[in-house]
């Protein structure tokens, strides 16, 4: 069976995608781009001891970083992981949990859908917070960063409720991604969960669409439309 999703399959199905970051976060997006914690480190020049604290071990909370030059940003919680669900979703890889953690704060992530969103914003973690919500141009984004993306047909950064097994080929590009094997069992809108950029968007202004600011499924305010 033909793998793959062209370019236009995927902006027809999906013409906007979603990033959720932290209150507040917009100013430094819109400074430095749309960075994955690998990304910020490096721009911070976080020393080493606390970089492997915060890319080899899961957060239990947010963690706000601090630089006399850049000034501040956020590095996101991974809440809706354990270490052990981790290790059992990553069982018979040959993969550790510090392994999967690394892998995934190299990426940028992104929703393909509202409704993956709202589950997101609407989980018991996160539901009493506010969140800034980037609201991105499909199009813009794939074709100035298709070398770089790859996408994911699950929820890779949670466990809960189910540890699904995951290894590093749960991602796969454009090219290889099995969307048609996919499309037999799933809704088209469904067949791809997460769209991934290695490393960081730092030109991210350039696709904005709109930055909301959200508290659960409620926005509170349109920071920003184009």
């Amino acid at each position: 069976m033909k793998s793959g999703v062209e370019v236009s399959e995927l902006v027809s199905l999906h013409p906007l995608l979603y990033h959720m970051a932290a209150d507040g976060s917009w100013p430094s997006i819109a400074r430095h781009g749309l960075r994955s914690t690998t990304a910020l480190l490096d721009l911070f020049e976080v020393a080493q001891a606390s970089r492997d604290q915060l890319e080899a071990h899961r957060r239990p909370e947010t963690v706000l970083l601090e630089h006399p030059i850049h000034g501040q940003a956020f590095v996101r919680d991974q809440k809706p992981m354990t270490d052990a669900s981790v290790e059992t979703a990553l069982a018979g890889t040959g993969l550790a949990p510090a392994d999967w953690y690394r892998f995934l704060n190299r990426r940028v992530f992104f929703w393909l859908t509202e409704e993956r969103l709202a589950t997101m914003l609407d989980a018991r973690p996160y539901r009493g917070q506010a969140h800034t919500v980037l609201v991105i141009d499909t199009r813009t984004l794939v074709t100035d960063h298709l070398a770089h993306i790859t996408l994911s047909s699950m929820n890779s950064g949670a466990t809960r409720p189910f540890p699904h097994p995951r290894n590093f080929d749960t991602f796969q590009t454009l090219a290889d991604y099995p969307f048609a094997a996919l499309r037999r069992q799933r809704s088209a809108r469904n067949v791809i969960v997460e769209l991934a950029v290695e490393y960081s968007v730092s030109n991210i202004t350039d696709y904005v669409v709109e930055v909301r600011r959200m508290r659960s499924t409620h926005v509170l305010e349109r920071i920003e439309q184009r």
